[in-house]
């Protein structure tokens, strides 16, 4: 006699199987079907139909990933809290257990969330949430053009985009 459970787990096999498959399939008639000629022109790095300009392995700041991380974290934080507060909930538990599940839960739930608070307590001590900005640098340049000739331009700026609106 075959369990139905283990049936099911068959069935997503299956299903994980077909999707692998299709995407194997897909790529190889891709690879069959494609041109393949590549030429200097081709194989240059752009962006945005630009070309590159400067080093193409740009280097961003470090702060940027620690903020992404961070942002990862709690999101799987509400990964794990929904379906906690699904089960929670669940009546006959808490009623089949003399709701000693309800602390339990609880009681689980306060902690995952103090460990993540801890961490974020630690990140924020390290200073991993602090955004440096750059000191402004005053120019000490002086221009040969004068003021007003900024003043007509953008007065004139300004006639046209109100000229556009009517």
């Amino acid at each position: 006699m075959q369990n139905p459970e283990i049936q099911e787990f068959g069935i997503i096999l299956l299903f994980i199987i077909g999707g692998v498959a299709f995407v194997s399939v897909t790529f190889l008639v891709s690879y069959l079907l494609r041109p393949s000629r590549p030429n200097p022109e081709k194989l240059t790095t752009y962006e945005c139909g630009e070309d590159a300009v400067g080093n193409v392995w740009g280097h961003f700041n470090i702060r940027f990933y620690l903020v992404a991380l961070l942002f990862v974290l709690f999101e799987v934080e509400i990964l794990f809290l929904f379906p906690w507060a699904t089960v929670f909930g669940q009546k006959e538990l808490i009623e089949g257990t003399q709701g000693q599940w309800g602390w339990f839960a609880l009681i689980e739930v306060i902690i995952f969330v103090g460990i993540l608070v801890l961490g974020l307590a630690y990140a924020w001590s390290k200073g991993y949430l602090d955004w440096v900005r750059p000191a402004q640098k005053n120019s000490d340049y002086v221009s040969k053009i004068p003021g007003s000739a900024y003043d007509r331009v953008n007065r004139q700026v300004y006639n046209k985009r109100e000229s556009v609106q009517k």
